[in-house]
């Protein structure tokens, strides 16, 4: 059937533009503008791509599959507020763009006939132009549309570093070649192309072939022996060898360095499947990542086999600093062995940091210690030192701005606890904490440490002497403050510099133009969209003895001020056992109980798991936002006369081992008390409530409507209803199928698909990615229903992911939505 269309005011909102992105310059002079297309065109999804190594690729790009529109990119000037819209081709579809240290240009690519051209942009002048004949690849140097690993900048803002397509280099077009490697990608572009490969020129099963080529008929076999790879249900997977020859062909490229003003490209080594190059605080190495075979059928690229190194500015290989096999038994929510997140000390000339397991990556192994971090510095001739041994998981760290000084955090998997630690390289017995809470904590959250990209290319937490700056969401009773502290690292004493007022929402953006007493802020409210603003820190406005003086900087219009009036308040209620919960409500425009009656309530609702009952009760929400009608907002579902509880929490709270043999009889007690909670108001109908959710929220959904009969209809999307299907794992779920089959058996609305009485509307995307959330979930719980007599409504959006995007599915299924709950809840009475 073609797709459906909600009403005009619906159609006319999704369509609104959506508020540009905003990528601040290193030093706070300018703001970069993104705008985008929110929901592109389906056909945008529906150009031919391939199923490889975890990814969707466009062979025609030789990039991954476009998803989003970027449409233009302009030049906000903050000192005046002046903004100037680069002048780019028609039509242009850009990436989001990657600063020069310096903060005078910017470096992005745009997607042509023939591939990926990179662009430079000079902020002064809103001047772009496009190095002539360079193509490059994104399909493993970087997650669309940012850059990443595809094209970087050189510490001193003087040149690129971009990961070239083979012969689509001037230097490659004029008879350089591609390296040592050119014969080897010859070669598996000969068989990726060559008649007769299954998958070849098309890739995955299930994906048409070219015109004049045709895969044979023939048996698919894998086999195993002695392997353990409990891993996660990757989809898009290699299937094939002519698979493996095509993604190599794609992904390989050639690294280069460019020069910006000029054009010219120097190639600096040879083709191959390049991840990442980096060069160091110094720019007399690079790091280099690189991918090689073998491929694995089992994992995604990442866990390929792999190599990490040193090169000479100029390409020369200096060191391999790790050369892993492929990461197919990397143990349920463990790490791969060998050196990981090897990056630059920011503070040193040259040198390296990384982690390393010291547990074999087994987060259930016993150990003292289950990280090493060490280094290793020019000229990387000596062995790599240790620096000092972690007690938990390390999961990343900061550069500070004096050498050797990290700000490292670790997780404690049994505590559920993250302690940050202020780490010295070279005396490791000065290592002293200086945050440490549980990780559901919200209310305690110091905050998130600023970071600067200085003209020199180093990036370092933003220091003034011991003092760094946190900015944080600011979870109170009250709802979200969002804040900008100054914490000194000495005494350990923190200065309030900003908070969010109680009236509106505002959240820190980042230091003007280097300055410490002004910053840029987002500002909305419940009646004014999202603009930036410049404060002045410490200087009341006139009349005032608390806000401080603002100066807007851009003036966006509310885009749907016909649906704006909608009410909006935070709901807070107890699940009857003292965890508290909460939820935001939304009611029709001048909605009066007294008046109007009692309403059909959607309460939606996404499960999270939590240590103690005090965080599962914190409250992370605002009632001060602006309420933006996105598309996968239920808010919408208030034109049509229900009440919508959204951000319904519902909490598993327990021990991390076993909380989900409670989980049934948790998520269904907070559900009745949501309902309880809004029909004591006299708000909600208890006759005439429907629960919702996408993905953990769907399968939430499913299981309410088979263990209760609390709902009259369910709305479940791209949800995951039989979970021996993901027998390694689910969610945060730690036991396998075999270690705990009544888990899986009784959490699985599959099982008990006959007990779900109330009309159930089933979406899902046909693409969908996601890991453990494939189709097949939704086809087999419909016609479980189906044979079982229920009633349920199934709708698979064509070339759609796990979110859904192009316009025409979005409008389709909030169109499905609202038929729904006016079919199965009706309007108000």
């Amino acid at each position: 059937m073609p797709f459906l269309v909600p009403d005009s005011d619906i159609v006319s909102a999704i369509d609104a533009p959506p508020t540009p992105l905003v990528l601040p310059a290193p030093d706070g002079r300018y703001l970069l503008l993104i705008g985008y297309q929110a929901h592109p065109p389906v056909a945008l999804l529906a150009r031919e791509s391939l199923s490889l190594a975890g990814l969707r690729l466009d062979p025609v790009l030789r990039g991954r599959q476009r998803t989003r529109r970027f449409t233009g990119l302009s030049v906000l000037r903050v000192s005046d507020g002046t903004e100037v819209p680069l002048r780019l081709p028609p039509d242009a579809q850009v990436s989001v763009p990657a600063w020069a240290p310096d903060g005078e240009r910017c470096a992005f690519t745009i997607d042509e006939p023939d591939g990926i051209g990179v662009w430079i942009g000079d902020v002064r002048t809103a001047e772009a132009h496009q190095v002539p004949g360079l193509r490059v690849s994104d399909v493993l140097g970087a997650e669309p549309p940012t850059l990443g690993g595809t094209v970087g900048w050189s510490r001193d803002s003087r040149s690129l570093l971009a990961l070239g397509v083979p012969g689509g280099t001037p230097a490659a077009q004029a008879g350089a070649g591609a390296g040592a490697g050119a014969e080897a990608q010859a070669q598996a572009a000969a068989r990726a192309e060559a008649p007769g490969r299954p998958g070849g020129a098309a890739g995955a099963a299930g994906t048409p072939g070219r015109p004049g080529t045709s895969a044979p008929i023939e048996p698919r076999i894998e086999e195993t022996s002695g392997k353990q790879s409990q891993m996660a249900t990757f989809q898009n997977m290699l299937r094939t060898p002519a698979d493996e020859d095509r993604f190599e062909q794609l992904a390989t490229t050639v690294p280069v360095r460019v020069d910006p003003a000029t054009g010219a490209v120097a190639e600096l080594g040879p083709a191959g499947l390049y991840q990442l190059l980096k060069e160091s605080p110094d720019g007399q190495f690079l790091l280099v990542y690189r991918l090689q075979r073998p491929f694995s059928f089992r994992v995604p690229y990442s866990y390929f086999a792999r190599r990490t190194e040193v090169w000479t500015a100029a390409g020369k290989l200096v060191t391999v600093l790790a050369d892993l096999p492929v990461s197919d038994e990397v143990p349920r929510m463990g790490v791969p062995t060998g050196p990981r997140r090897v990056s630059w000390d920011e503070s040193a000339p040259a040198r390296l940091i990384w982690a390393e397991a010291l547990d074999g990556g087994d987060p259930v192994a016993p150990a003292e210690h289950r990280d090493a971090i060490r280094c290793q510095a020019a000229p990387f001739e000596t062995a790599p030192r240790l620096a000092f041994k972690v007690a938990n998981r390390c999961l990343g760290w900061l550069s500070m701005e004096s050498p050797g000084t990290l700000l490292l955090t670790e997780h404690d998997r049994d505590r559920r606890w993250l302690t940050t630690w202020l780490c010295d390289l070279a005396a490791p017995e000065r290592n002293r904490i200086i945050f440490d809470l549980a990780e559901d904590d919200a209310y305690a959250d110091p905050g998130s440490p600023l970071t600067r990209l200085r003209p020199d290319g180093r990036n370092t937490v933003l220091q003034d002497g011991p003092a760094i700056y946190l900015a944080g969401e600011g979870a109170t009773p009250d709802g979200e403050r969002p804040f900008l502290h100054r914490h000194d690292l000495e005494t350990g004493e923190t200065t309030g510099l900003f908070l969010c007022p109680p009236d509106a929402y505002e959240m820190v953006a980042g230091f003007v133009d280097d300055r410490r007493d002004q910053i840029v802020i987002w500002h909305e409210s419940p009646s004014e969209p999202p603009n930036l603003r410049v404060i002045d820190l410490g200087v009341p406005a006139a009349g005032s003895l608390a806000a401080p003086a603002h100066r807007s900087l851009t003036s966006w219009p509310d885009p749907h001020p016909a649906l704006t009036g909608i009410g909006k308040r935070l709901i807070v209620t107890d699940r009857g056992d003292g965890v508290q919960l909460s939820g935001m409500l939304y009611l029709p425009t001048d909605y009066d109980p007294a008046r109007d009656g009692r309403l059909p309530l959607v309460l939606w609702a996404y499960p999270d798991d939590y240590g103690s009952p005090d965080t599962a009760g914190q409250v992370r929400d605002s009632s001060q936002r602006f309420t933006r009608l996105t598309a996968s907002d239920p808010a919408w579902f208030v034109l049509s006369g229900h009440a919508v509880l959204a951000n319904a929490t519902m909490p598993v709270i327990g021990d991390p081992e076993t909380k989900n043999d409670t989980y049934i009889e948790q998520i269904t007690a907070a559900a009745a008390a949501h309902i309880r909670a809004l029909a004591d108001l006299g708000i909600a109908d208890p006759a005439r409530v429907a629960t919702a959710g996408h993905s953990y929220g769907a399968f939430m959904t499913a299981n309410l409507l088979a263990h209760t009969d609390l709902f009259a209809a369910g709305i479940a999307r791209s949800g995951a209803y039989n979970r021996t299907l993901t027998p390694f794992g689910f969610q945060t779920e730690r036991r396998s199928f075999w270690e705990a089959p009544g888990v899986y058996d009784r959490v699985s609305p599959f099982r008990y698909a006959d007990r779900i009485t109330a009309p159930i509307l089933l979406v899902h995307g046909a693409e969908d990615a996601n890991s453990g959330t494939f189709p097949i979930q939704s086809e087999r719980l419909f016609q479980a229903i189906q044979g079982s007599g229920g009633t349920a409504r199934l709708v698979i959006l064509p070339h759609e992911n796990h979110g859904y995007l192009a316009r025409e599915s979005v409008l389709h299924v909030l169109a499905e939505q609202i038929d729904w709950l006016r079919r199965w809840l009706g309007q108000e009475s």
